[in-house]
């Protein structure tokens, strides 16, 4: 009898998500889970500050530092909050999945994000300090190195969205529906996180 063979989540998450998701969560639904979502922290912070740049060259240091140890915890605080939103948001959409099995499928989408980082170093290679700047006219200056950076941009869009394509799936398998209405799940949920945003903003 032929036995079935173990998938290697780092890996098949990208082409295999829902078979991927579902041996996650049969095994053990908490497996690296807060790790992934702490460095998705890290991430999220650390392509804000490729956003607006890093600022005065002295104060890199200290901007690092503050990231370095608010970013993580801000992941795993989002990890907890956008997962009961999900949760509470898909019961009434047919959605079955527990809190545990969102929560894996939140974190272990951001694999191809993470994986995407590995186009840092070429990035940091050729453009340096420019890498971190929101307004680079050396770069800008270099059709060469335009053209690269413009590239760069492209692949990392690619990425972000199939790490969406990825999140539905894996949303989708854990709870029980299409990825269609995976994607109505997260829509609801996020329309119930943007309105105390937009009432503090309103506020302040």
């Amino acid at each position: 009898m032929r036995t079935k063979s173990t998938l290697n989540p780092w890996v098949s998450i990208w082409t295999r998500p829902r078979a991927t998701i579902q041996q996650i969560v049969d095994a053990n639904p908490e497996h690296l889970v807060i790790m992934l979502a702490a460095i998705s922290g890290l991430i999220r912070a650390a392509n804000q500050f490729r956003t607006e740049g890093l600022g005065d060259p002295s104060e890199w240091l200290t901007k690092i530092l503050i990231a370095a140890m608010v970013a993580p915890i801000i992941g795993i605080i989002m990890l907890f909050i956008g997962g009961g939103l999900i949760r509470w948001t898909g019961s009434w959409i047919g959605g079955n999945a527990s809190s545990q099995n969102i929560r894996a499928a939140m974190a272990w989408s951001s694999v191809p994000i993470i994986w995407g980082l590995i186009l840092w170093i070429p990035g940091l290679a050729l453009f340096g300090q420019d890498f971190f700047a929101a307004e680079t006219p050396t770069v800008a200056a270099n059709p060469l190195l335009a053209f690269i950076r413009i590239g760069f941009s492209m692949i990392e869009i690619t990425i972000g969205l199939w790490a969406v394509v990825v999140f539905l799936k894996c949303l989708g398998q854990v709870q029980g529906f299409s990825a269609w209405k995976a994607l109505g799940n997260m829509l609801l949920a996020g329309f119930f996180i943007t309105i105390p945003i937009s009432v503090l903003g309103i506020l302040i």
